[in-house]
Order: C-alpha cells, then sequence, then structure tokens
C-alpha cells in the first residue's frame, strides 16, 4: 500500500477515534467522578487528556511505515 493511502486511511480513523474517545472519557468522569474533589477531577481530565496518544501510536507508526518505491 501506497504511503498516501496509508495517510489517508489513518487520518479518518483518526478522525473518527478522537470524538469517540472524548465522549467515553467524558462519560466515564461523569458516572465516576460527580462527587469527587477538584484534584482528582484535574488529575483525571491529565491522565485522560494524554492517555488517548498510546492507541494512536501504532496507527501513525503505520502511517508513517516503509515508504514506497517511486513510480517507474
Amino acid at each position: 500500500m501506497r504511503q498516501r493511502q496509508r495517510k489517508l486511511i489513518g487520518s479518518l480513523a483518526i478522525l473518527a477515534f478522537v470524538p469517540l474517545y472524548v465522549l467515553v472519557a467524558g462519560a466515564v468522569a461523569d458516572q465516576r467522578l460527580a462527587d469527587a474533589g477538584e484534584f482528582a477531577r484535574v488529575t483525571y481530565f491529565v491522565i485522560a487528556g494524554l492517555a488517548w496518544i498510546l492507541p494512536i501510536m501504532p496507527l501513525i507508526r503505520w502511517m508513517e511505515g516503509p515508504k514506497s518505491p517511486p513510480p517507474a
């Protein structure tokens, strides 16, 4: 698969994943942290705000995969 195609597929996957992740993270916070203190909420949102990178990194590596040979 050409790199350009990988980047298109990966970009669409990221655009689909991030809004879903935000909705799930917000729902978890709403359910679990309703009565929590300010420190717990801030800590949760800092961790949740950075954690989306972990599942996306393999996709980004795949998108940047081996360069396709130049067209003949």
